[in-house]
């Protein structure tokens, strides 16, 4: 007779398995979009500190939802396995009951409907639509019955919910408009913020095609790839000088250009290596959308 194999359980969730899993490394991408609309707001004098400390809330929790939805779901597509080239991931790796994963996303993404009811209070129905178009984009990215970032939309999302909604839509929670400087501002941060993930796309390249998931990198390939980052830099920061042209910030937005010498690295990276050699890229990356997310709003705050 056949013995019966015993249930193995997750363990018992720590802190730094939770950190592990909400990825704090990537929640510059949510943090840069509030702190330059926040400023560009109160560089035109429009600024309020409460809705923008909400935004920035919201923006976290659907960060983090995202993280972890597609924590669960890279694990249960087959796209994170042990062939995995980028840092350890809390359900493939057992740390986290997949349930569990799951679960905490949906609790994320609660908590960012929650938070975005005093959005609604200040800013009306647009944000209903805004908070609600980005909470299911989150959850799309990897889940539902056509997951984004499995059919080469990924980069569209990052682009649009990161960078052409999350700027002008902080800026309106406190404005109750949208000035033009908001969308060129939007510009180079949902730029910088595709970049991250083009260089997660390029590494991963290899087992994303081994599970049918069909980012950019692996329908065009990676030459493809590697000229996106390039676009991506330069509109980046040919948006500061644009906007300096046409009157939409003052000479200081410029300094944004400082930070030129933190792209170097991983473009060098990015144009040279492949596979697990470009951790470092990603790394390089996320700094870089830091320090310039950094500059740039210490330029448009600045009159």
């Amino acid at each position: 007779m056949n013995a019966i194999a015993p249930v193995v359980e997750a363990p018992r969730p720590t802190l730094k398995t939770w950190l592990m899993a909400a990825r704090p490394k990537t929640l510059t991408a949510a943090l840069v979009p509030v702190m330059v609309g926040t400023a560009l707001a109160y560089g035109l004098g429009v600024g309020r500190w409460l809705p923008a400390l909400a935004a920035l809330v919201g923006a976290m929790l659907i960060q983090i939802g995202t993280n972890l939805t597609n924590d669960y779901y890279d694990f249960k597509k087959g796209a994170d396995t042990e062939e995995r080239l980028g840092p350890k991931r809390v359900t493939q790796s057992g740390l986290i009951a997949p349930g569990t994963v799951l679960a905490s996303a949906l609790l994320c993404f609660g908590l960012a409907v929650v938070t975005g009811i005093y959005l609604v209070v200040v800013g009306g129905w647009p944000i209903v639509a805004i908070g609600l178009a980005s909470v299911l984009a989150g959850y799309a990215y990897t889940g539902g019955p056509f997951p984004l970032a499995y059919n080469g939309l990924g980069d569209v999302f990052v682009f649009v919910f990161f960078g052409l909604v999350a700027v002008p839509g902080t800026f309106y929670v406190q404005a109750l408009t949208v000035s033009p400087a908001a969308w060129w501002a939007a510009i180079p941060v949902g730029a910088i913020g595709t970049a991250l993930l083009v260089v997660n796309n390029l590494r991963d390249e290899t087992t994303d095609t081994k599970a049918g998931k069909r980012t950019l990198v692996v329908r065009l390939g990676s030459t493809a790839g590697k000229a996106e980052y390039v676009v991506l830099l330069m509109a980046a920061y040919a948006t500061p000088v644009a906007m300096w042209a046409l009157g939409l910030a003052s000479p200081w937005v410029l300094l944004a250009l400082l930070s030129v010498p933190v792209a170097v690295a991983p473009l060098k990276l990015v144009m040279g290596e492949k596979g697990a050699a470009l951790n470092p890229a990603l790394g390089g990356t996320a700094r870089l959308q830091l320090v310039f997310g950094v500059l740039f709003s210490v330029g448009l705050l600045l009159r």
